[in-house]
């Protein structure tokens, strides 16, 4: 099924942030059925510095690929601002279905850009945004959808977010996504305002501008999507923090085996069995 047609479904669907191969296939295993590409995870974990927009096209590409060759579920794709004007906006549009992605995630904020829960952003023209929109829907070769984000809410305010969305909606978005409303109130609003002519966009980020909400919540009010992109690096952190403060602190991984996969059992989840068994059919012929 793809992105477009699953997206025609009433039920919310729930895409956890990836970063690689690994937490792909874990995602996978889950039981998802769709994943979150995010700059800032890729940031955060390939970089170790924040989402400021030290990420490039190339390195987002490159995992994208790595990615779609360990799942078989549509990713979507954070492409950041498009990495400049509306010709960059295209060719990153090619590049990255050209690597594997279902949808690319395009945002108005001017570039390099900020985490969309950070102060300080700035954003470009709302006409340049639908330039570079037009542009992305003119270039892909597939059913990829082009998410449009405003980051205006925290710049311009919650009226200048609806009035910019509405344009990008009539530029050609697939599905919109407003970022970053701050209380219960402008979270329902956009629902209420754009629910019946897109699919819309939720992003959850511990700790950040937007209260967290249950998928089931979300759904209810009228969201089609709802992303987790930071969560799994957040959760990784703390445990690599703990994981090297307790080897350190003992000089052995003892202490820290009952919350660790062993040799074993990690191989049970990347599948080796069933790659040595695949490479045994080749030398067998």
């Amino acid at each position: 099924m793809s992105l477009r047609t699953r997206l025609q479904d009433s039920a919310i669907l729930t895409a956890p942030g990836v970063y690689d191969g690994l937490t792909a296939a874990i995602a996978t295993d889950a039981g998802f059925e769709a994943l979150y590409l995010s700059g800032a995870a890729v940031a955060y974990t390939r970089l170790g510095r924040p989402d400021i927009g030290l990420s490039t096209a190339s390195e987002m590409a490159d995992t994208m690929a790595l990615i779609a060759d360990r799942t078989p579920l549509p990713v979507i794709m954070d492409a950041d601002t498009g990495f400049g004007n509306a010709l960059n906006a295209r060719r990153t549009m090619q590049n990255y279905e050209r690597a594997g992605a279902a949808a690319l995630q395009v945002e108005d904020q001017t570039y390099p850009k900020r985490c969309g829960h950070l102060s300080d952003k700035s954003l470009i023209s709302c006409n340049e945004m639908v330039g570079k929109i037009k542009a992305m829907v003119d270039a892909r070769r597939h059913d990829t959808l082009v998410i449009a984000r405003t980051d205006a809410i925290a710049v311009e305010g919650f009226d200048a977010a609806v009035d910019r969305a509405g344009a990008y909606v009539n530029a050609g978005a697939d599905v919109l996504f407003i970022e970053a409303p701050r209380d219960r109130d402008e979270l329902s609003r956009i629902p209420q305002t754009f629910g019946t002519r897109v699919p819309l966009l939720a992003n959850m980020v511990e700790g950040g501008a937007t209260p967290i909400s249950e998928t089931s919540d979300l759904e209810a009010l009228g969201f089609s999507i709802a992303i987790f992109p930071g969560g799994i690096v957040r959760a990784l952190a703390k445990t690599a923090q703990d994981y090297y403060a307790s080897l350190h602190a003992t000089g052995s991984n003892r202490a820290f085996k009952d919350r660790m996969h062993d040799f074993d059992s990690l191989n049970d989840v990347i599948g080796t069995r069933d790659m040595l068994a695949l490479g045994g059919r080749y030398d067998d012929a």
